[in-house]
């Protein structure tokens, strides 16, 4: 039997990318695998490739949609479980969550400052504008 073979069926070790899909970071493993392959995941510090093999006790940093994540693995599941039992696979960074908070926060916050949030404007806010540049306001 090949090494390979023989790390899958081990309970102590397992696939980054199935850990990441397991915790459900992503929806898929080929989702995970390309956001692992463009660097977005590193375990211990050091960028990795897809195939790298975790244990509990490693430390994962991840970057998802322009957030940080740093997560301490507790437990390895082979199955993809439901959201409350995912979440006992890990625990968060209290200071990277504070983080990523906060950047949410200034996120929505520049979305409602800005002129306009919901897309294009409107027919009537055109003809305002129009009226403002031309000094009939």
């Amino acid at each position: 039997m090949s090494k390979q073979h023989d790390d899958d069926n081990r309970e102590d070790t397992m696939r980054l990318d199935k850990w990441l899909w397991a915790a459900r970071f992503f929806k898929t493993r080929s989702l995970a695998s390309k956001h692992i392959e463009l660097g977005r995941v590193s375990v211990n510090g050091v960028k990795t490739k897809t195939s790298k093999y975790i244990v509990v006790g490693d430390v994962v940093d991840l970057t998802l949609n322009s957030l940080p994540y740093k997560l301490k693995i507790l437990a390895l599941n082979h199955q993809r479980r439901p959201s409350p039992e995912a979440r006992l696979l890990y625990e968060e960074d209290a200071q990277t969550t504070a983080q990523r908070e906060a950047q949410k926060a200034l996120d929505q916050a520049s979305r409602i400052t800005a002129a306009y949030p919901d897309g294009r404007p409107t027919k009537r806010d055109r003809r305002q504008l129009d009226r403002m540049k031309r000094g009939e306001w």
